[in-house]
């Protein structure tokens, strides 16, 4: 599958190198710097490119950029009906210290109001990057750990969770967008257990009925 990662930052490039790992096409965007896209192309066996370039070639663009530079990596993208887009924003301020957007809408429904004609999945916003490699490493075995997503569009759901399998995780179908009033404060949740708690920012979760 072509995958085309917008925002090539600590989950970008994290998600990234997996997919490239597990047999996918990937090219990397929309970072501070050209040479870094190059190092991480060249150090992955990725491809890199403009952003404009990067989703117009794919099949899945995974969106990783920080809440404040959603309006500006978005209008680099140019058209995006029908693709599938994969969020994994959470929107917060400067400072990574408070939402912007909550209760009475999401980030995840901000997104869909402006860009509707895209195909809009939320996920991989709920586990640190640190995590993901570890998450890969023990792929297979039992009792992985889970991956929230949500969505209104059922095909796009179904891409999303095997491109969450082929990372190692067992995605968890939350319905829709607006359940990402929800998923974002619960993704505070993780944020504060991975960077602020003894263990390192390795962290994942999994849930059980019992």
């Amino acid at each position: 599958m072509k995958i085309g990662i917008v925002g090539s930052g600590r989950m970008g490039s994290a998600l990234g190198r997996l997919w490239v790992a597990g047999g996918h096409d990937v090219c990397f965007s929309y970072k501070r710097d050209d040479r870094q896209l190059k190092r991480l192309a060249d150090e992955t066996g990725a491809k890199w490119a403009s952003v404009r370039d990067t989703v117009a070639d794919a099949d899945v663009v995974l969106l990783s950029v920080h809440w404040s530079r959603i309006d500006d990596a978005l209008e680099q993208a140019g058209d995006l009906d029908g693709k599938i887009v994969l969020n994994s924003c959470i929107p917060l301020n400067d400072s990574d210290t408070m939402q912007v957007v909550g209760r009475e809408t999401s980030g995840a429904e901000y997104l869909a109001s402006k860009w509707p004609r895209a195909r809009w999945v939320s996920c991989f916003n709920t586990a640190p990057s640190e995590s993901m490699p570890n998450v890969f490493a023990r792929k297979g075995k039992p009792s992985p750990p889970q991956q929230m997503l949500y969505g209104e569009d059922r095909d796009a759901k179904t891409i999303a969770g095997q491109l969450a399998r082929d990372i190692g995780f067992e995605p968890v179908d939350l319905g829709g967008l607006a359940n990402g009033r929800y998923v974002e404060p619960f993704a505070m949740v993780t944020a504060v257990l991975a960077y602020e708690t003894p263990g390192g920012p390795s962290l994942t979760y999994r849930f059980e009925k019992l």
